[in-house]
């Protein structure tokens, strides 16, 4: 098992920008690039369009079938990207999971990257905010920092989630 930078766990569920990504990158750590993944979805209905609506198959097809298998395929196109990105996402956090401890071992990384209430639900604005430049120590003294203050900003939630996982 191999540790991660901490820069390397951060790229990987953020944008260059700070913002959350919604389909995890694994370049940053040996992974397929998020690019792939989102350059295969875009050409998925085209794929589909040129199988269903070449001449031969449209001629055995008919105009109304056709166009029959055209949404019922869009829709099981839709269904694998959704189970795609979920498997992609799944994961890119499991292989993060351990480096991620070794950095913020009282800090779970899936209260991190929820999308609902959560405690760090603002940590992705203020990771944003800090300089990029960094070096690792400086970026993890800075994280902690940021971590501290959304606890602090936080710690009714925190108490009654810690409180609800005890019962």
């Amino acid at each position: 098992m191999s540790t991660y930078s901490l820069k390397s766990i951060l790229a990987t569920f953020t944008k260059p920008n700070g913002t959350k990504r919604l389909i995890f990158n694994q370049a940053p750590i040996g992974g397929q690039s998020s690019k792939s993944l989102i350059l295969m979805f875009i050409a998925l209905p085209f794929v589909e369009y040129a199988a269903i609506f070449n001449p031969y198959v449209f001629n055995m097809l008919g105009i109304a079938q056709a166009i029959v298998f055209f949404i019922i395929f869009l829709v099981f196109i839709m269904q694998m990207v959704f189970v795609i990105i979920w498997m992609n996402n799944k994961k890119a956090k499991k292989k993060v999971l351990a480096s991620w401890n070794t950095y913020f071992d009282d800090i779970d990384l899936n209260l991190v990257l929820a999308g609902g209430s959560s405690p760090y639900r603002e940590f992705f604005d203020r990771y944003s905010a800090l300089d990029k430049n960094l070096d690792d120590n400086a970026l993890y003294a800075s994280l902690q920092q940021v971590f501290s203050e959304l606890k602090e900003e936080n710690k009714e939630l925190l108490e009654a989630m810690n409180k609800d996982s005890k019962d």
